[in-house]
Parts: structure tokens; C-alpha cells; sequence
């Protein structure tokens, strides 16, 4: 994720001007407009919110996990960290823990994370097109596929993340 956005023009109207912000800010923003619907149209009496954050990208991110074999060690985990995920994270935190509605945050950035091994490697398409061999040949990271995850594990870790939240609500302060 950028460290800024916005833009001029949106939808190739140049008569609107969107203000260039830090992407954790506008991030807040959108979490605030989630938590005024959530208090405005669901009952916390008869529905559980859950929020899941967000599967980290790891390129740029202090490591690429292009032709990465095996996840973050113990030893470097503690300092691996993506570039904005982490205040992605606390921002969620903040904002949907301030919610009338109880928000349950299912956060999977983190140990996705240290699970830079786990994606399809050189599936990602630019301009459409799959890239050919000698794209791959001669930049291979830049198609490096963060947002699919094709090992087990991750995915199905996600899937008892919410499981534990759903059935032992009680337990959540150990998730």
C-alpha cells in the first residue's frame, strides 16, 4: 500500500480536486463512514460484526516473496514487517474498537506476513496480459502475486481465526 493517495480527476473529471492524504488516514476515514452504518442499521443484540484485516503485500515490504521458500524465521520476525501494515492495523483497532456495535477484529496481517512463501509466485498480469518469458526473464519480482495464497495454511488459518471468534468470544483477548 502507498503512503499517500488521492488524486486529480477522479473518473477523468478534472473539475473535482481530491485531496493527496497518508493512506492510513484515509483508511480511518472509510473505517469511521463502516462505523457510522454499523451503528445506524445493525442491532448488537441480534448480530456479531467481524472485521478481517487485510492479506499484507510483501513486495517493497522489507523482503519480496518472490522465489521465497520458506516463511519468516523466529529470529528475524520480530523486525520483518510490511510497510504500512502495521499501522493499517492499529488504525482498525482504534477506530471499529471506539464502534457502539461490537466489532470482532479477525487480524491476519500479521502472521501473513511471515508467510512470504506461500504465494503463487509470478501469476500476476499487467496490462491484461500474462507476462511473457523474457518479461520474467528480465524482472521476475515485479510480477510476484501477493494477493492469492496457494500453500495450505494461511487461508485456513484465517478460517480458525474467525471460527474461535464466532464459538469462544470469551477467548478473544488470546486471539
Amino acid at each position: 500500500m502507498c503512503d499517500l493517495v488521492g488524486r486529480r480527476g477522479a473518473d477523468e473529471d478534472m473539475s473535482k480536486d481530491i485531496v493527496e492524504m497518508e493512506a492510513a488516514e484515509a483508511y480511518r476515514l472509510v473505517l469511521h463512514q463502516v462505523t457510522r452504518w454499523l451503528e445506524g442499521n445493525v442491532d448488537p443484540k441480534s448480530a456479531r460484526v467481524f472485521f478481517v484485516t487485510a492479506s499484507p503485500s510483501h513486495a517493497g515490504a522489507g523482503g519480496e516473496c518472490y522465489d521465497q521458500t520458506t516463511p519468516v524465521g523466529a529470529a528475524d520476525a520480530a523486525s520483518y514487517r510490511g510497510s504500512t501494515s502495521r499501522r493499517m492495523v492499529q488504525v482498525a483497532g482504534e477506530v471499529l474498537g471506539a464502534s457502539r456495535v461490537p466489532v470482532g477484529v479477525v487480524n491476519v496481517t500479521r502472521m501473513s506476513e511471515l508467510r512470504r512463501d506461500a504465494h503463487t509466485q509470478v501469476y500476476r498480469e499487467q496490462r491484461w496480459a500474462k507476462p511473457t518469458a523474457e518479461q520474467l526473464a528480465a524482472d521476475p519480482r515485479s510480477y510476484a502475486d501477493c494477493t492469492h495464497w496457494c500453500l495450505p495454511g494461511v487461508p485456513d488459518a484465517w478460517n480458525e481465526l474467525l471460527y474461535w471468534k464466532l464459538f469462544f468470544p470469551s477467548r478473544d483477548e488470546a486471539i
